[in-house]
């Protein structure tokens, strides 16, 4: 389905010694360092020869982040503060520049896209790219949540979308999502991937009160318990407890890492479709930096079952891509420590340990 492949680690040696030989302790840059080099790694793909390494000066290029929305039937139970409704208000929100996610892009530089992957009112905004797979999911304590034909549909458009991006020179790329109830179906996805207890997935999501996050609890038992017996194949366990956007999330997530693109991942439902991802091609997690740690119960636990070490601490819960589009200035400090910092040789200075 993808043809995704593991990042060599010829040179990751040499990585690591020019990341060790600059005019600081081993190690002192903490994460940044890390960052350098598994975004080195990354962009030096091509590379054929410890000394094209040698000369590499890797850069973040054209950064772009796709916020991704969809309606889900599960919202009709009343796991959410908001109406289903909410998620086409903040579709428009989106392509009229007025979100948190908007506000970081045009700060930050990250080039921004909506896609509509299926709400209840399509956007005709010219702004919001159309990816519909339908108007909203079935609730999926009840039924299916969509069809299997409905996800590959979705893989598809995700990996178009993916591929406009980097065919305009996007070498990074990070994702966002609106979907009232979508806290329910990526509580529900990671239950079923990590074999975990819903009450130790489902979270406060917008806000909702402790009788709201029991009746959350309650609903994803029942989805797990109908559908226990898809739990082996990620694709049908998309198609009965994911989102039109989730679906999306994960096709693009996939398709990035097949064109050796950094990913950036964000929160909570976001981590969900890198779990789905992980599962339906494991050399996908090596494409993967992960923004921050949100404030949603589970992500933890889904960040540890992804050996992944966020970048940020913020107790952010918003979703949209906000934590991926905060990460992005200390991507480029590490790279820019790489690339540009002395090492100790050429500032005569002698070598610490």
């Amino acid at each position: 389905m993808f043809n995704i492949m593991p990042i060599d680690q010829q040179f990751s040696a040499v990585i690591q010694q020019k990341i060790d030989l600059k005019t600081k302790p081993l190690g002192a840059l903490g994460q940044l360092e890390s960052c350098a080099k598994q975004l080195t790694l990354i962009f030096s793909k091509q590379l054929d020869s410890e000394q094209a390494l040698v000369a590499f000066k890797p850069v973040i290029s054209n950064p772009s982040l796709v916020v991704f929305a969809g309606d889900h039937g599960v919202a009709s139970q009343g796991v959410s503060i908001a109406p289903s409704s909410v998620t086409s208000q903040m579709v428009a929100n989106f392509a009229a520049g007025g979100a948190a996610i908007n506000v970081f892009c045009r700060q930050l530089g990250w080039q921004l896209e909506v896609v509509d992957a299926g709400t209840l009112n399509t956007s005709h905004d010219k702004r919001v790219h159309n990816q519909r797979l339908g108007e909203i999911t079935a609730p999926l304590n009840t039924e299916m949540a969509m069809s299997l034909s409905q996800v590959e549909k979705g893989f598809a458009l995700a990996k178009q979308r993916v591929h406009s991006l980097y065919e305009q020179g996007c070498n990074t790329i990070a994702f966002g999502e609106m979907g009232i109830g979508n806290t329910t179906s990526a509580a529900a996805l990671m239950a079923a991937i990590l074999s975990l207890p819903a009450s130790q997935c489902v979270g406060k999501g917008t806000g909702v009160s402790d009788e709201v996050i029991a009746k959350k609890i309650k609903v994803v038992e029942q989805a797990l318990q109908l559908h226990q017996a898809h739990f082996d194949d990620p694709l049908m366990t998309l198609a009965a407890l994911g989102g039109f956007e989730i679906v999306q999330i994960t096709g693009a997530i996939l398709a990035a890492a097949e064109l050796g693109m950094a990913v950036i991942v964000d929160g909570f439902i976001c981590t969900a479709a890198a779990l789905v991802a992980t599962r339906i091609n494991a050399n996908a997690r090596d494409y993967m930096l992960f923004a921050h740690a949100s404030d949603e119960q589970g992500h933890k636990a889904m960040l540890n079952a992804l050996h992944a070490t966020p970048l940020l601490q913020l107790d952010l819960r918003l979703g949209e891509g906000t934590g991926a589009a905060l990460a992005l200035p200390l991507l480029q400090a590490s790279l820019a420590f790489y690339n540009d910092m002395a090492s100790f040789a050429d500032a005569n200075v002698e070598q610490v340990v």
